[in-house]
Parts: structure tokens; C-alpha cells; sequence
């Protein structure tokens, strides 16, 4: 088992792409799910697709989400207060950068670490590319 990882965007395609991508690191050997945009498939986010994505990506070692934007952070936080007090002991929600975050976050994962370890390699991917524009 490994820590799964939860792409939340208010675009559906972003979500999805950024999944994609996270996936080509991991390969293969983490459960990543997009929950982009609303259940009809408009821009925003949904928290009963970010609950069911939360639930899938759970294979006992925890889930750690990644978010777009800051007003997704309150459709995953309702999300996460709707699973059972077990799941949601196993969640975390990383203030990392999205795509930073997810790259290396798979990557991690992939190589077996915990949740604690994922999430804190996700958070610190917003410091990856700060030596890169101080240039």
C-alpha cells in the first residue's frame, strides 16, 4: 500500500492533467484521482466529487490533497469532515504548489514513505524553484 494522492482543481481538465503528469512519476505505483470541477462539469469544485475521490484514494496509508486555488481549500475541508473519523484521521491537505506538489509528492510515495513524509515533500515543493528565480 502506498499514500494515495487527491488533485483538486477548479478546472476538470487542470485536475486531470496535473494527475496525469504526477502519475508518469509515481508509475503506476500510486492510486492518483483528479477532482476537478463541479459534478456538471462546469468550472469550481464539488465537494461530493472531492469526498468520493478522498474515499478512493484511501488504501489505509492516507491521502494527501493538492489544491489549486485557496477557495478550494474550503470544499475539501467540508469534504473531509463528511468521511468517518477513522478516514479522516488519515487525510492531510497540503499547502504546497499544485503541480510542484503533486510531482514530487508522487514521487515519494511511490518509493514507500508515509503520509507525513509525502505531505512534507509536497509542502516544500514551494522552495523547489526559489533558487532557480533569484538568478
Amino acid at each position: 500500500m502506498t499514500v494515495g494522492l487527491v488533485i483538486v482543481s477548479h478546472s476538470q481538465r487542470l485536475a486531470e492533467g496535473v494527475a496525469e503528469f504526477a502519475g508518469q512519476m509515481a508509475r503506476g505505483e500510486v492510486t492518483i484521482i483528479a477532482a476537478g470541477g463541479t459534478d456538471t462539469g462546469e468550472l469550481g469544485t464539488s465537494m461530493a466529487k472531492v469526498q468520493r475521490a478522498l474515499e478512493a484514494a484511501d488504501s489505509g496509508d492516507g491521502v494527501l490533497a493538492l489544491i489549486d486555488l485557496g477557495s478550494a481549500l474550503l470544499t475539501v475541508s467540508m469534504a473531509i469532515e463528511q468521511l468517518s473519523e477513522e478516514r479522516r484521521a488519515r487525510v492531510r491537505l497540503s499547502g504546497g504548489p499544485l503541480v510542484e506538489g503533486a510531482f514530487v509528492a508522487a514521487v515519494e510515495a511511490s518509493v514507500g514513505s508515509d503520509l507525513a513524509q509525502v505531505a512534507a515533500t509536497a509542502d516544500d515543493a514551494a522552495t523547489m524553484d526559489k533558487g532557480v528565480s533569484d538568478q
